[in-house]
């Protein structure tokens, strides 16, 4: 993905300035929400390495295979709520929107995060119906 062009997680900012330090592992995501938007901006690029990365050892799986066919084309994401519960812990609830075989999905989901070592990770989440 070009720099300068928007970052998929729709912050508003440019890809460079927003989840590319994290994707790249030179700066860890900030926030709960900051992982939240990367881990998204991941799902766009398929890039499994950090969704494993980011994601706490507890509940991780093994492998992550984002090979699916048809691909979904991941179209939008909303941060409904970020709510830090403590220093290092969080839920971020987001709405993400995206397409399979030209049919739109959206994912409603409740995620839990944690902090370590001062880098956040993804625990588990509630999907809402």
């Amino acid at each position: 993905m070009k720099p300068d062009t928007p970052c998929p997680c729709g912050s508003g900012r440019v890809f460079a300035q927003c989840c590319s330090p994290a994707l790249s592992g030179t700066r860890p995501a900030a926030t709960a929400e900051a992982l939240m938007r990367s881990r998204y901006t991941a799902f766009t690029l398929r890039d499994s390495a950090y969704l494993l990365a980011s994601w706490h050892a507890s509940t991780r799986p093994p492998t992550l295979d984002l090979d699916e066919t048809p691909a979904p084309k991941w179209i939008g994401l909303q941060i409904r709520a970020h709510r830090p519960l403590d220093a290092d812990h969080a839920e971020v609830e987001f709405v993400a929107r995206y397409r399979v075989g030209g049919r739109a999905q959206r994912l409603h989901e409740t995620s839990r995060f944690v902090r370590e070592d001062g880098r956040w990770y993804y625990v588990d989440g509630d999907i809402h119906d």
